[in-house]
């Protein structure tokens, strides 16, 4: 199972090891080095704990992740619903934008989701 509780080191960690995956161990820690201004041994500490949590996997220093960012970011946000709002997503939408007001464009890409949800037969 894997851990979604994400520090923020640890996200932005994950997010360059997304962009540049596969990677190898070596070039992560000159990326993370230039991007981040972390020591060889920093980077080596992030990736294994994000190895332990199983979002990451070092193989024969090759490094890339178990799950992609769109599932990793999806199944967080479900948590987050689940933990935080009961698992009703409309109190969590309404927590929202309680705090920031939809652009029309906003309001029109989330209606066309309900849309073709509903078209989809659910609901």
């Amino acid at each position: 199972m894997i851990d979604f509780e994400l520090g923020a080191v640890q996200e932005r960690f994950a997010d360059i090891v997304w962009a540049e995956e596969p990677v190898g161990s070596g070039d992560l820690v000159k990326i993370c080095e230039k991007e981040l201004g972390w020591k060889k041994p920093t980077t080596y500490t992030v990736l294994r704990k994000l190895c332990e949590k199983g979002l990451l996997q070092n193989d024969n220093g090759v490094v890339t992740s178990r799950i992609s960012k769109e599932e990793f970011y999806s199944s967080r946000s479900q948590q987050i619903v689940e933990e935080s709002f009961e698992g009703s997503l409309p109190a969590f939408v309404a927590a929202f934008v309680s705090k920031k007001k939809l652009t029309p464009a906003e309001a029109d890409e989330i209606q066309k989701m309900i849309d073709a949800f509903r078209e989809g037969g659910e609901g």
